[in-house]
């Protein structure tokens, strides 16, 4: 950097930040303070850019399903806005700092309130059953206005530098050093978001936590360049209305989040809360009545509901426990509620289960929760249990221990991230770990209502060399669900079940494997890591029903 000027700065001198009240400071001292202000206001700016982004992509793939779909039209969109800005950025040539001011105060205004309008205005176009269209004309023009915002910013800061230190920074040095602080405010936040402020803030808080510090900027600039603004208080009266409305926002930020998920979910919501993977939320209705139901939605989706979730769990386990006869070592992929951990204990020849969920939050809250302990029999408290948080695909990669059992259950494959969980890379890991004589059981989405995807299913599995026996149950929260037995060897019609089942019977087992016309299989293909046809199936069978 270049020597710094050593002539002092008249107060409110042209082209300079001027110091009032500060007699003997060095022009030096001024320059350094003004210098350091504004490139830390670079950071501050790319970091709080990129976090209206990282927020919007979240909300709406936890809203609209599909996150590499949402992610990168978001980022699409964002990114065109923010060219726009940088464009717009040439035809302002004067007041600059003022005009900087000015597009913070926006800045922070529009994208720290986005995630909190967003949220109100899904629950609110849901609840007059067409949320859909809106609710992505609003998210494309709030990342459209915040992207244009963010656009004007950069270019901003880099002609105010230049115009006030023109004598200190050639233009490689400007660029090399507005760059460095841009670069460095992304990777920060992109870091933070997932693992801070995400888990411990919410996508509302966050918001409005970075919505005041762009308004902190902008207090910063009117202080630093005091000398150059024009109408000084009412900037001054601007940036306070600004805070205030913010402030007020996070207040309230409970009270909003709770009255859109009320208005949502019907039911009293016990918990909610997002962890860095998903929107976790549990309700309960009529908690004190034979007919009242505790409910789990993961991103809005219904996993369970308490008056029938046992004709799910006991479909998913018992026909493949039950075959093997007397299972050792189980593995559950997904399954972090510990519903299906719950009967695989039904079992006294289990000696250990692992459990492989993603979500450690998930597994925390069935753990600890007294309502969710009594619903999974405290399952998650086992001795025999040994919990690990981590992706599968990976897990499944790392290691090498083998199974009698395998049981996979994980959401359905509505976007490329849990349809890379349905295909032949996936499911050749699992016929790695499975033993000889072992059983491996896949849960598989509706064979009526997605009838070509459960066949899709069963054809990946079988491209691996897996046996597969199909089979189906009616769950009424769901409606007809399917799910597909693999192993070396024929499915064997089991000779004992464990006492005390609610739904399955050894006289009603060979019934599930019987397929009526609708549901009979069809022809498929195999859905592999370079295709992800499932995906698409999925989506657009589902879509069919407004699913």
């Amino acid at each position: 950097m270049a020597d710094a000027v050593t002539a002092p700065l008249q107060d409110g001198a042209p082209g300079m930040p001027g110091t009032p009240g500060a007699p003997g400071k060095s022009a030096g001292q001024t320059v350094a303070v003004a210098e350091i202000a504004l490139l830390a206001s670079v950071f501050i700016v790319a970091a709080c850019g990129l976090l209206y982004e990282l927020v919007a992509g979240t909300l709406a793939s936890w809203l609209l399903g599909d996150s590499v779909l949402q992610f990168s039209t978001i980022i699409g969109v964002y990114l065109f806005a923010m060219g726009l800005g940088s464009y717009l950025s040439r035809f302002v040539q004067r007041q600059l700092v003022a005009t900087f001011l000015r597009v913070e105060l926006m800045v922070g205004l529009v994208g720290g309130l986005m995630p909190a309008a967003l949220f109100v205005a899904f629950n609110l176009l849901h609840e007059a059953g067409r949320p859909a269209a809106p609710f992505r004309l609003l998210l494309y023009g709030l990342v459209l206005l915040v992207g244009l915002l963010v656009g004007l910013e950069i270019p901003l800061v880099m002609r105010i530098l230049k115009s006030h230190f023109r004598d200190r920074w050639r233009l490689s040095e400007l660029v090399s050093q507005v760059l460095t602080f841009d670069y460095l405010g992304a990777l920060v936040v992109s870091l933070a978001f997932p693992l801070l402020l995400l888990p411990h803030l919410g996508p509302i808080r966050t918001g409005l936590v970075f919505g005041l510090m762009n308004v902190a900027v902008a207090a910063w600039a009117l202080w630093l360049f005091r000398g150059d603004i024009r109408r000084l208080f009412a900037h001054a009266l601007a940036c306070g209305a600004v805070a205030l409305v913010l402030l007020a926002a996070m207040l309230g930020a409970d009270r909003l989040t709770t009255w859109s998920e009320d208005r949502f979910y019907g039911d009293h919501i016990v918990h909610a809360a997002s962890s860095a993977y998903q929107r976790v939320v549990v309700t309960a209705s009529a908690p004190h009545s034979s007919l009242g139901a505790t409910r789990l939605y993961l991103n809005g989706n219904l996993q369970f509901d308490s008056r029938d979730e046992y004709r799910y769990h006991e479909a998913l386990v018992h026909p493949a426990m039950a075959a093997h006869g007397a299972p050792r070592h189980v593995a559950i992929l997904g399954g972090g509620d510990g519903m299906a951990l719950r009967e695989v204990l039904k079992y006294p020849s289990v000696e250990t289960v692992t459990l492989v969920e993603l979500d450690p939050h998930m597994t925390d809250l069935f753990k600890n929760s007294p309502l969710l302990r009594s619903l999974n029999a405290a399952s998650m408290s086992s001795p025999k249990l040994r919990v690990v948080n981590a992706d599968a695909f990976s897990w499944l990669e790392s290691n090498s221990q083998i199974f009698d059992v395998m049981v996979v259950d994980f959401p359905d494959p509505s976007n490329f991230s849990l349809g890379k969980l349905y295909t032949t890379s996936f499911y050749a890991l699992l016929d790695k770990h499975l033993a000889a004589s072992g059983y491996a059981v896949v849960q598989t989405t509706s064979p009526l209502l997605a009838r070509r995807s459960f066949w899709t299913v069963a054809a990946t599995l079988q491209a691996v060399g897996l046996t597969v026996t199909p089979y189906h149950a009616h769950v009424p929260s769901f409606g007809e669900w399917g799910f597909i037995l693999a192993s070396r060897r024929p499915w064997r019609v089991p000779t004992a079940l464990p006492k005390g089942l609610r739904f399955l019977t050894l006289q009603g087992l060979p019934a599930l494997m019987q397929f009526p016309p609708d549901m009979s299989a069809v022809p498929a293909q195999a859905n592999r890591l370079s295709n992800q046809v499932l995906v698409q199936l999925f989506e657009e069978e589902w879509g069919k029903v407004g699913h």
